[in-house]
């Protein structure tokens, strides 16, 4: 499918839908669960669909109602699934129930859609294996299909996390094994996302020890107890839309976010304040006023779904940005660095790449048919690039905003003030 977007300003607010990462945690914390949870308020999407057949494959019972799910937990003894665990797009689900299934006492067969099949998993099976588990991929590359048996015993391990959601795995499972673990994190990328994790065990009672997010000590034979929790709204996904009006020097007001959250993704709100723009927080709404942006240098690795948005945004800038230190960009859904450079470049900006960022100089961008490479990220952060260009911008593939953001296009339709 493709989206046409003309050179426009934004006006008016924007309710952001529930976030993605906290979606997948709860479902997953609710499976492992003793009784009932209500998860409120939660994100509906691809990828939180997947995570909804591979927590049910794993003996979950959850019923989808107006404005929540209802899950009925396993108390930690799970399933071994009757099907094959297709977690279609979503790296988070297949990362995190990876170590769920290390739980079941039997073989669970994963596998996903072309771009997960490309995406590595061996250094959080090497873990996993090192727990007690069994694993193989299927092609003998790291990456799905892949199939792993438990349970873990638990044990000693060292891993070089990535990508957060490596750690974020053991940590959810190892609470439920029967000995005690530690775990040895001399790489660890994308914090906040592991403290993330780390809040909800907090809030659900287990117990652990945390050394400088590099050693980890979790006892074993706990339990996670049933829960009713609301999800916030997700920063990931406001990020386009902040950007939006940071770009074409709007005015736009966003609905239910939380500063407090442990998103990474809120460090967009002080990267678009340093680039010029005028925001103002209030309760769980942010307003933001674009102005001349300028440009900088920017270290995400606390954040790199915001790479795509920034880079996008940069283009505008009137002295060159520089986005560093996030080499995992390049092993999500796409190599988001080379993706965005060329596509952006199509369009008139000039970008270098390097093997962690990109640099991007202030570039007068001409509206032209650009590819989303089935990447939700990539298609949202063309679009709002799209606003500020000359001319028309035709999107590919711009149905995977599905992916996170189903009513992405209709939402920015919707504050679309008049064409320039």
């Amino acid at each position: 499918m493709q989206e046409r977007v003309d050179r426009a300003r934004v006006a008016g607010r924007v309710r952001i839908p529930a976030s993605k990462s906290h979606t997948i945690r709860a479902l997953i914390f609710a499976t492992l669960a003793d009784g009932r949870s209500r998860i409120q308020n939660p994100l509906d999407s691809n990828d939180t669909r997947s995570c909804v057949n591979a927590c049910k494959l794993l003996g979950g019972k959850i019923v989808s109602a107006p404005g929540e799910f209802i899950v009925d937990g396993t108390g930690g003894t799970l399933s071994v699934p009757e099907d094959i665990i297709d977690v279609g797009n979503s790296g988070t689900t297949m990362y995190l129930c990876a170590g769920a299934a290390g739980l079941a006492p039997g073989w669970s067969l994963f596998t996903g859609d072309a771009q997960i099949r490309r995406r590595s998993i061996q250094h959080l099976l090497n873990s996993l294996s090192d727990l007690g588990a069994e694993s193989f991929t299927s092609r003998d590359n790291g990456c799905a299909p892949f199939a792993i048996r438990g349970p873990l015993r638990g044990g000693r391990t060292s891993l070089e996390s990535h990508t957060s959601q490596w750690l974020s795995s053991l940590l959810i499972s190892l609470p439920l094994v029967a000995a005690d673990s530690q775990i040895e994190v001399p790489i660890l990328n994308e914090r906040p996302y592991v403290r993330m994790t780390m809040s909800w065990m907090n809030e659900l009672g287990v117990q652990y020890e945390a050394e400088e997010m590099r050693r980890f000590r979790i006892p074993g034979g706990q339990h996670y107890s049933g829960f009713t929790r609301q999800v916030p709204a997700d920063f990931s996904s406001a990020t386009f839309f902040l950007c939006a009006a940071a770009i074409t020097h709007s005015t736009l007001t966003l609905d239910g976010l939380d500063m407090n959250d442990t998103q990474g993704d809120k460090g967009i709100v002080d990267i678009l304040r340093e680039m010029g723009c005028d925001i103002v927080v209030d309760g769980t709404s942010i307003t933001i006023s674009g102005k001349e942006l300028t440009g900088g240098e920017f270290d995400l690795n606390s954040m790199p779904d915001a790479l795509p948005a920034l880079a996008a945004t940069a283009c505008f800038g009137n002295r060159e940005t520089r986005l560093v230190n996030v080499p995992q960009a390049r092993a999500k859904e796409t190599d988001r660095i080379h993706v965005m450079a060329e596509e952006l470049r199509k369009m008139g900006a000039t970008i270098d790449e390097s093997s962690d960022g990109m640099t991007i100089y202030p570039s007068k961008l001409k509206g032209d048919f650009v590819n989303g490479n089935s990447d939700h990220r990539i298609v949202m952060a063309l679009a709002i690039a799209g606003l500020g260009a000359s001319g028309t911008t035709i999107i590919d593939t711009a149905e995977t905003a599905a992916v996170t953001f189903p009513t992405f296009f209709d939402d920015l339709r919707s504050i679309v003030q008049k064409s320039l």
